[in-house]
């Protein structure tokens, strides 16, 4: 790994939740979440553009517990680069409960994806924001790097898991749709409340959940600060449930970086989840049927 280790002087400390209400269906998957450290062994690469949080694999485990997740999957943050080590040790503390998404650069081997798979990761990260001079965050792998690296994902039995702004969805979603591997949206693709159904990528999303031809995590509080009803959301999330109910997955976001003190309780997510979801098929369909067929939980 030619890339720098950095150890991070301050931490921060994530919250840890509460016992939700809801009583989840057992093998629940939150399929979203992010693993940092322990520093001194699994160093960032790259300069991190938030706090670094204290959330080592025991943490992650212990917050599961509590809210009463039996599966989970993590996701490579941004400093971590292409540096998997966090991550697939991490998975690998409960290999039958647990999956993770990577990150690599177009031009990676077949043998190093199909490596990736064994270790459990199902799926590959690609973050398309830039900065004002038009450069990716540190550590991230943007949009353009999804075709190319297309076949030997479908070979290895990866999907593209995609974030960026609104404008990005906007731009490229129709074509990475139809690269011949899975898609999953991240965070509600960033969707303003604001700009209502009517809004040009709030259809563009019902039309390709209709076909069939994206996921979508729901992940409310990385969309709306409307906390903690969150009720300027409920409409668009409402009619995304109801245009493809088999492609929703649900995350927490937990440890909720750049949130510091607005960081919410995965617990209180979770009940919200419960309300909204509206009947046990629905809540079953999207905690545990989907990710199951998504990420290769077995039964």
């Amino acid at each position: 790994m030619n890339a720098p280790a950095i150890i991070p002087e301050q931490l921060e400390t994530p919250r840890m939740p509460s016992v939700p209400r809801a009583h989840l269906p057992a093998f629940s998957c939150d399929t979203h979440c992010h693993v940092f450290g322990p520093y001194q062994r699994y160093p960032l690469r790259h300069p991190s553009s938030y706090a670094a949080p204290d959330a080592p694999a025991e943490r992650y485990l212990e917050m599961l517990d509590t809210v009463g997740m039996g599966r989970g999957v993590l996701v490579q943050p941004a400093p971590y680069g292409t540096d998997p080590s966090a991550l697939l040790a991490a998975v690998a503390r409960r290999p039958d409960a647990l999956r993770g998404i990577a990150v690599a650069e177009a031009g990676t081997e077949p043998a190093a994806l199909q490596a990736l798979y064994a270790g459990g990761i199902r799926g590959l990260r690609f973050v398309e924001a830039r900065d004002k001079a038009g450069r990716l965050l540190q550590g991230s792998v943007g949009f353009d790097s999804i075709a190319p690296l297309a076949p030997v994902m479908a070979q290895a039995g990866l999907h593209a898991q995609v974030w960026g702004p609104r404008e990005t969805h906007l731009t490229h979603l129709e074509r990475l749709a139809d690269l011949g591997i899975p898609v999953v949206v991240d965070h509600m693709a960033c969707l303003l409340p604001q700009l209502g159904l009517d809004d040009a990528l709030m259809q563009l999303l019902l039309r390709l959940l209709r076909a069939g031809r994206i996921w979508l995590k729901l992940s409310v509080c990385r969309v709306s600060r409307d906390a903690p009803d969150y009720a300027e959301l409920r409409p668009l999330h409402d009619a995304l449930l109801a245009a493809n109910p088999d492609r929703m997955l649900w995350g927490s976001d937990w440890p909720y970086v750049r949130m510091g003190a607005d960081a919410p309780d995965v617990a209180a997510l979770i009940d919200l989840a419960w309300r909204w979801f509206g009947d046990d098929p629905t809540r079953h369909k999207v905690w545990v049927d989907n990710p199951a067929a998504l990420y290769g939980f077995k039964a």
